[in-house]
């Protein structure tokens, strides 16, 4: 029984957890006008996922509601694309 209770709790603060993340919209209002990776930083933290092919990098942030993706070439950042949680 003691285990029950304890997988209960651990359960439910991983629930819970993710209740806390922003939304699509609140990561992308935050980040509305970050131009270069410092501002980004600034704005949003560092990402939850970093993906690096040659000199393009993509930051990941994931929110409550799916993720919000940055693509990022010579510390510029592009265009915003969001899209369904990871699985």
């Amino acid at each position: 029984m003691p285990r029950l209770a304890t997988a209960l709790v651990l359960a439910s603060v991983l629930m819970l957890s993710a209740c806390f993340k922003d939304s699509k919209a609140e990561i992308a209002k935050k980040a509305e006008n970050a131009s270069n990776v410092e501002e980004l930083r600034a704005a949003l933290g560092e990402p939850d996922e970093l993906n690096k092919a040659g000199p393009i990098e993509e930051w990941i942030y994931d929110a409550s509601d799916g993720t919000v993706r940055f693509p990022i070439l010579a510390g510029k950042v592009g265009p915003m694309v969001t899209g369904g949680k990871r699985q």
